[in-house]
């Protein structure tokens, strides 16, 4: 899920299935692991507002085609069920790389809540690992599971802000920029990122730096969507100006609500 869907076989030998159809139905099923949806929530999925007359039909020849396929690839047919008031997807803990990346990501913030900052650190790295590009990426023609892409994209940068927080307060500024220059790259709105790589710029002895990215965002802001940054982009932008003391201290302040 979380990049282009990919299907392996318990041997690790790739096994995909090549039609659309079948692709994103697949998707919405193990999505919804465990949930039964029904057949006109699928059909509203796949074909959006211009199902063919046939749709029902259609519906249970893919269902039928997709057992077929996974059996046939060596993964458990039966765990794609009948039930009502349509189908369901039951599978195995762990199947998904959603649910490990999921589960890393709870982990890593029971570690951080501990104060364990390297184990928390280290865990959302391998969850951030377990992706491959933006979720659903070759399923976003389908409009139901663009919208889910879109919010299984949030999750990731969610852990991408996450983690940089604790490399900053593990005191990893330098290493970071990078990192975060690219990450403001692929998201040019997104505040958390610019304040995260401002106070990195900060504590890297690069205040003119940081300055230059509060300058990029707040310029990007006003002109795209006509709003000036929020209140914690603004806060941090005074503090780099006035060479606050509090911004070379391990910790979170300046970011604070």
């Amino acid at each position: 899920m979380l990049g282009a869907l990919a299907v392996e076989a318990d041997g690790g030998l790739p096994c995909t299935p090549q039609a659309l159809k079948l692709r994103a139905l697949l998707a919405l099923l193990c999505l919804n692991d465990g949930r039964p949806l029904s057949a006109a929530q699928l059909i509203d999925a796949l074909w959006s507002d211009t199902p063919p007359r046939t749709a029902s039909t259609a519906l249970q020849v893919y269902v039928s085609r997709l057992r077929k396929h996974l059996a046939g690839a060596g993964s458990d047919g039966a765990g794609l069920l009948t039930r009502p008031p349509g189908y369901m997807m039951e599978l195995a803990p762990l199947t998904l790389d959603l649910h490990s990346f999921e589960l890393l990501c709870l982990r890593a913030g029971e570690a951080r809540a501990a104060g364990r900052l390297e184990e928390a650190s280290l865990l959302l790295s391998q969850a951030l690992g377990l992706w491959s590009g933006p979720a659903l990426a070759d399923l976003r023609t389908v409009p139901v599971l663009q919208n889910l892409g879109h919010q299984l994209d949030e999750k990731r940068s969610t852990a991408l802000e996450e983690r940089a927080e604790i490399e900053l307060l593990l005191g990893r500024h330098k290493p970071l920029i990078g990192e975060l220059y690219g990450l403001i790259d692929e998201q040019p709105m997104r505040e958390t990122f610019h304040g995260l790589l401002m106070l990195a710029l900060y504590r890297s002895g690069r205040p003119a730096e940081a300055l230059m990215v509060y300058n990029r965002v707040r310029r990007v802001l006003v002109d795209e969507i006509g709003v000036e940054p929020g209140p914690r982009l603004r806060r941090l932008q005074q503090s780099v100006l006035a060479r606050d003391a509090g911004l070379d201290g391990a910790t979170l302040a300046p970011l604070a609500c």
